[in-house]
């Protein structure tokens, strides 16, 4: 059975692009750009909680990384190092190389270099810290939203949670959609090429990971506005509205913009071949409030926002 430092050597030391000195000393060395500041974020994935046992180790690799990706495109930032801790119940070699392969495809993608970490005996748990870079005071901040703002989402939600309920048994999907879910639930991905478009152009941003309400509602909470939103196609009463408002794991953004700039928005949506759907706007008040009618104008109960650790 390998050693920790072989399995790292053997598996997670990886050619790097713009970085000073990577794995292999105590410390990385990294030198941010002229001009640039240093977007940092962490995410975790616990077995169990944040994926399945049985979940594909090449697919979790993807996801390992794309989560904390998707991080750096809600601010606008172009990802450039990460480090990963990961806990490992043995050193199963046929399954980490698996993972392995995954995870370098995603830092591949969207250039990431893979600085350091740590690895140690436990359940599977895989914990990821990310930085970035963005040109001085032009990252993308929640609070930043105002009232007479469009509010647009990318790509189209709810297609993740629907993957995990097909996988659980709650919902039956026919092959076309089971297997578009199950690549939304799996294989992220991340909107980095959209966040960098929004530099300049949107007023707030979030990455939709615990539903589009809750994370929506952070925007609201920080920007101290209400929202009133009306979403194009919003499904009937049921599993698949549930999904789209709240099922959260989708990592596409949301974002706030002038009203004027709807021509730009639109322009980037075809520029970079992506959907990006007007669901409301953003209105004043003493405080945050968020109302959702129907395509008729009839107002919809607002049900759980979205996923919360701890309830």
């Amino acid at each position: 059975m390998p050693s920790e430092f072989e399995l790292i050597d053997r598996y997670f030391r990886h050619p790097t692009r713009h970085t000073v000195l990577g794995v292999g000393d105590d410390g990385a060395i990294v030198r941010p750009r002229p001009g640039m500041e240093l977007v940092v974020s962490t995410d975790m994935l616990v077995s169990g909680t944040h994926f399945l046992p049985d979940t594909n180790p090449e697919d979790l690799g993807w996801k390992t990384l794309a989560v904390n990706v998707s991080d750096l495109a809600a601010m606008g930032a172009q990802p450039r190092w990460a480090l990963l801790a990961a806990a490992l119940p043995a050193a199963t070699e046929s399954w980490i190389a698996k993972f392995a392969h995954g995870f370098f495809a995603c830092a591949d993608e969207f250039g990431v270099d893979i600085v350091g970490g740590d690895t140690t005996r436990g359940p599977h748990n895989f914990c990821v810290t990310i930085f970035g870079e963005v040109p001085t005071g032009q990252a993308l901040l929640r609070s930043g939203a105002r009232e007479g703002d469009d509010i647009w989402v990318s790509g189209r939600p709810g297609r993740a949670a629907l993957g995990l309920a097909h996988l659980q048994g709650r919902h039956l999907l026919d092959d076309v959609r089971r297997d578009d879910c199950l690549a939304a639930l799996h294989r992220p991905q991340p909107r980095v090429a959209l966040g960098l478009a929004l530099r300049g152009l949107a007023h707030a941003a979030i990455d939709v990971s615990d539903g589009l309400l809750a994370d929506l509602g952070h925007i609201l909470e920080a920007s101290k506005v209400s929202a009133h939103l009306c979403i194009p196609g919003l499904p009937p009463p049921g599993l698949e509205r549930d999904c789209l408002l709240s099922g959260g794991d989708d990592y596409e953004l949301a974002f706030t913009t002038p009203a004027e700039k709807r021509p730009e928005v639109e322009a980037a949506a075809t520029r970079l071949g992506l959907a990006l759907t007007r669901i409301g706007i953003a209105r004043g008040g003493v405080s945050p409030r968020l109302t959702l009618c129907e395509a008729d104008g009839r107002p919809i109960e607002i049900g759980p926002l979205g996923y919360d650790h701890f309830r």
